[in-house]
Formats: C-alpha cells, structure tokens, sequence
C-alpha cells in the first residue's frame, strides 16, 4: 500500500509539474529560433514564482545575469515573438514589459524602471470569459521609445486556482533596440514592487460572478 500511494504521490507530481510551462524562444519577424535563443535561461525547470518581494519576478530565477546571452537587434516597430514550450495552460493576463539597460544589457539585472506597453487580458461574452490561452505571442516593440538595450519581458500571471498563491511564469530576452524615438515610456515600475497581493486583478476569482477584470501592474504606455 505504501509503495502505492507512492506512486499516486508520483503521477501527481508529474501531472502538476506537466501543467507548467516556460517561456523559452524568441525571434524577430518571420524568423526562426531555438530554445533559449537571446532569452536568459532560467534554473528552475518549468516552474513559477509565487513570491511578490522576490527579484526573481524580473527575469525568473537564475535570470539575474544575462551572461552567456546573446543581444538581438531589432528596429523600433518590429513585430516579435515569444514562444513557449507547451501552450498556455492556465488562466490569467499576459504582459509585456521593457526596461532600458544602463549599458550592456547582458550586464543588466533588471533593477532599474520597467514599463508595461501591453496586455492581453479576458474576453467576456454571454456571461461567461475566455483567456488568450496558446503557445506563441506576438507584438511590436514600440515605435517611439529610445534606442539602446533593453530586456524584454513576457508575463503570465496564472489565477487559475482561487485562494491559492497566483504564479508568475516570466522570461525575459534581451534586444538592441535601433532606429527608435525620443519618447519618455511611462509610468514606470520597480520589479519586484509593482504587484501587491490586494491588487484586484491578483486576487480576482475567475469562477464566481466573473464580469470584469484589471490586469495588475501599471497603465499600458503606448506611443
């Protein structure tokens, strides 16, 4: 019986650990990429950050350092994408976040201001939402935003199980942004700090009497 319950302990292990997923390839345009092309690889497998004070919010953890990463150059107004290895498996926002390298950014911690310019949250019809919930992801680098070196970062904030601690699968790459403007992204925010555990968006029940919802963190910039 022992070695049974053993082995039921196992399988759910596996299964929840299977439910995870990680951001893990990023590319510019139609191009191709492999795993772990200019995005920081985390140590921590597949698995999500649940604390709201940890700097592993920025980048995951083990993506304090970007050495051993390449730089991307891309053009302000490119489209890119992310890329994860199993589709999306739980409900909750996605968001894209940028903050400007003091320099090189392969040298960069993420401990300077980071600005969201976008969401994608909820669709809410007929009573009932549906979340964005697939494998890639797809935007622009804003248009107007300076040139330089950036760490670029993709957020899914799972609220899939009420109660429990929401997750935060995270992974950020890093890019050489050209032929940008001159505008001044805002409002910009510490990681960690930006979330807090009383943030509706973070403690939103998605099961009971559902109808909106706000995504945590700063107002979208856009150019």
């Amino acid at each position: 019986m022992k070695g049974f319950c053993g082995l039921i302990a196992a399988l759910a292990l596996g299964s929840e650990v299977s439910a995870h997923y990680i951001f893990q390839q990023f590319a510019v345009g139609s191009a191709k990429s492999t795993v772990y092309d200019h995005i920081r690889k985390n140590s921590n497998y597949n698995s999500p950050v649940t604390s709201l004070t940890s700097n592993d919010l920025r980048c995951n953890v083990g993506g304090a350092s970007g050495a051993g990463t390449t730089t991307l150059d891309v053009k302000a107004g490119d489209a890119f994408t992310f890329t994860s290895d199993v589709a999306v498996y739980h409900q909750g926002p996605i968001s894209l976040y940028m903050s400007k390298a003091p320099g090189a950014v392969s040298d960069y911690d993420g401990s300077g201001d980071w600005f969201k310019f976008y969401d994608w949250g909820p669709t809410f019809s007929g009573g009932s939402s549906s979340w964005p919930m697939r494998t890639t992801y797809t935007y622009n680098i804003p248009k107007c935003i300076p040139n330089g070196e950036y760490l670029l970062r993709i957020q899914s904030l799972a609220i899939h199980n009420p109660g429990s601690t929401p997750q935060f699968y995270v992974s950020c790459a890093q890019v050489n942004v050209t032929g940008g403007g001159n505008a001044t992204p805002g409002p910009t925010v510490k990681i960690p700090g930006a979330f807090k555990a009383t943030d509706p968006g973070y403690t939103a029940n998605i099961y009971s009497n559902f109808k909106s919802y706000t995504v945590p963190g700063p107002a979208v910039f856009s150019c």
